[in-house]
This record gives structure tokens, sequence and C-alpha cells, in this order.
């Protein structure tokens, strides 16, 4: 029972599209409606606020982070990782929204640090440093979240390895157009310059 209320706090809280919320409110009309049609924070950016990109960044990636902080107070470690994935898949495919939602970079985020403080500094560290040599958003994030269960391992988390490295596979299957981009040469670069 534990696992299965891990899974669906997890999900329900995944599943909150805040992207979207915070642009209706601000009334900027439906994110999904421009750019890529995502509701994460790159596709709000293109509303060309940034104070709700950031809130956008930052929301996702607490509710990463509490999900699985919580399921890990509440009902220990194996729990943590069934939270961590659910959060992950709610943020993709929200029942809200006839499950088409983000990408999932920035939940990701929020889920690493939450399973243990290592793995999210590398999380970010790789995020970071990606994104300011390439300045190519899709690539830091998928770079960032590889990073994440590689590191997981290496830095004596083995038991959140096969997790982060689904939760990774799926943000690289939803990344596949970006993908086809960078291979072409079209990705577009933060700041739009090619």
């Amino acid at each position: 029972m534990e696992s299965l209320y891990a899974a669906v706090l997890g999900y329900l809280a995944g599943s909150i599209p805040f992207g979207l919320l915070l642009t209706r409110a601000a009334g900027l009309g439906d994110v999904r409606a421009i750019g890529s049609g995502n509701i994460g924070a790159t596709n709000v950016l293109r509303t060309g606020n940034k104070g709700l990109a950031a809130a956008t960044l930052l929301l996702d990636l607490a509710k990463g982070f509490l999900v699985v902080f919580a399921a890990g107070k509440l009902w220990g470690e194996s729990a943590m990782a069934i939270a961590a994935g659910a959060v992950v898949v709610g943020h993709c495919f929200p029942v809200w929204l006839r499950f088409k939602g983000g990408k999932g970079v920035a939940t990701n985020a929020g889920v690493a640090l939450g399973l243990a403080w290592p793995l999210g500094a590398a999380y970010a560290l790789v995020w970071v440093a990606v994104l300011a040599i390439f300045r190519i958003s899709s690539l830091a994030g998928m770079s960032a979240v590889v990073a994440a269960a590689v590191a997981a391992p290496l830095l004596g988390y083995p038991q959140f390895f096969p997790v982060l490295a689904g939760i990774a596979l799926l943000i690289l299957w939803l990344h596949r157009a970006n993908i086809g981009r960078l291979i072409r040469g079209e990705e577009p670069r933060v700041g739009g310059k090619k």
C-alpha cells in the first residue's frame, strides 16, 4: 500500500501544470498554443515573460523535490524511488491535459535533489555547464538527466539508478524531435541565435 500511496502522490503532484496555470493567470492565454506547445519553462519563456518562466522552472523543480522528500519521510527509501518515477510521469502525461504535458527536465532536477543532494548537484552542474557552453536548452536538459543516472552508482546511490535511468530514457524519448534538430544543426539556441 505504501508503494501505491507514493505512486498516487507522485502522479497527482506531478500532473499540476504550473506553466499553463501561471500563463493563464497572467492573461497570456494558453502556453500550449505557442512555440513547442509544451507547458514547461522553456516554452513559457517564449511568451517573453522571464519572471513567469523562472517561476515555472522553480515550481516544477519544487514539486519533484517535495514529492520525493515527503515519500521518503512517510514511507522510506523504496517509496522515494516510486514517487520519483511517478512525479515525472505525472508531469509528462497529466490526466487533466489529456496526457500531454511537459518533458520533465525541471521536475527531474527536483527529483534528483530529493533522492540525494549529490545527485541534484551533479544534475545542476551538468545542466548549467552544457547550457553555458552550447546555449541549447534541450541539450542541457538531456545531458543533465543522463548525468543524474550515471552519477547514482558512481556517487554511492546505486539503489536509485534504475528509476533515474528509466526517467532518462523517457525524457530522451520525449526529446526525439529535438534530437533530430540537433543532428541537423537546427535546434534553436537560448537567445534566438543559431
